[in-house]
Order: C-alpha cells, then sequence, then structure tokens
C-alpha cells in the first residue's frame, strides 16, 4: 500500500508562470545546434549523439580527466549510463578512456586532445550568458536561483 499524498496540481496562474520559461528554455538549447562549431556538429549527426551527450562534455572541460564513476554522481545518473555515454562520446573521437595507473580497476575520461579547445570554446560561449546573469546577482539571490534550477533539473530527470 502506497502512503505517499497524491500530488499536489498546480493552480492554473503556477502553469501559466511555469510555461512561459518554456519558450526561454527552448531557445537556449536551440541555440546550442546552430553555436556549435561545424565540426562538433558533423560529429553529433554522424554519430547520433543528443544532448544528453553534450552536457558530458562541460563536467570535462572543468577536470583533465574524470573517473566514470566521478562523472555520473556529478551528473546524477547511473554508472551503467554515463558508461554508455562515454561510449558513445569515444567511438565518435571526441573522448578517450584509459586505465587510472594508480587503480586498474578504474576508467579515466578526459577530452580528445584533437578536440579539446573546440569543445572547450564551444562550452564557454554556451556558458557565457549564464555566467553574466550570475554576475549580477547578490550572493543570496545567486543561490537561489541555482537552488531553483537544481531542483528543475532533478526533476526533469527523473519526469
Amino acid at each position: 500500500m502506497d502512503d505517499a499524498p497524491p500530488p499536489r496540481l498546480p493552480r492554473p496562474e503556477e502553469v501559466k508562470e511555469a510555461l512561459g520559461f518554456v519558450p526561454l528554455v527552448e531557445a537556449y538549447f536551440r541555440r546550442a545546434q546552430t553555436e556549435m562549431p561545424d565540426e562538433l556538429r558533423e560529429i553529433f549527426r554522424g554519430h547520433r549523439l543528443t544532448a544528453r551527450h553534450g552536457a558530458v562534455l562541460p563536467q570535462l572541460t572543468v577536470e583533465t580527466s574524470l573517473s566514470v564513476s566521478e562523472l555520473a554522481g556529478r551528473m546524477g545518473m547511473s554508472l551503467t549510463t554515463a558508461s554508455e555515454l562515454l561510449g558513445d562520446l569515444s567511438r565518435a573521437g571526441l573522448v578517450e578512456r584509459r586505465e587510472d595507473p594508480a587503480n586498474r580497476r578504474r576508467t579515466l575520461v578526459s577530452l580528445a586532445p584533437r578536440h579539446r579547445a573546440m569543445i572547450e570554446g564551444f562550452v564557454a560561449l554556451r556558458a557565457a550568458p549564464l555566467l553574466r546573469v550570475l554576475d549580477e546577482l547578490s550572493p543570496v539571490e545567486r543561490q537561489g536561483f541555482v537552488a531553483g534550477l537544481v531542483a528543475w533539473a532533478h526533476e526533469v530527470r527523473n519526469w
């Protein structure tokens, strides 16, 4: 027997407010394809990579290399899903996987040197609007904004 209360249905004004953000979010993701360097766009098309694959790339611009489990934890996904995405990115030539010399059971992943500058440039271009917004917010506003984004991303991921 499930003792969880039924989900609260949003009020019409809440729905209207929330849906008002959809065109903004849609435009952000649609622009990703148009701002993507031609070479990267062709790699994505040729290997049938999706936005989920693209979401891995910024994580690899922050660190020189990560283990598959570290990446899975950062992205809030299972180890299996992270491994699948990285396998696809590796076959596309965008990332490299290698055995961790300190622990041979771990696999480390990093951006392929050949594509690192292109990917870092694209990630910086895509991050610029968000960074400008964050710079304009007070520390309290920034904390609330980030908390809202995290909550929204968690909810969408589990939808």
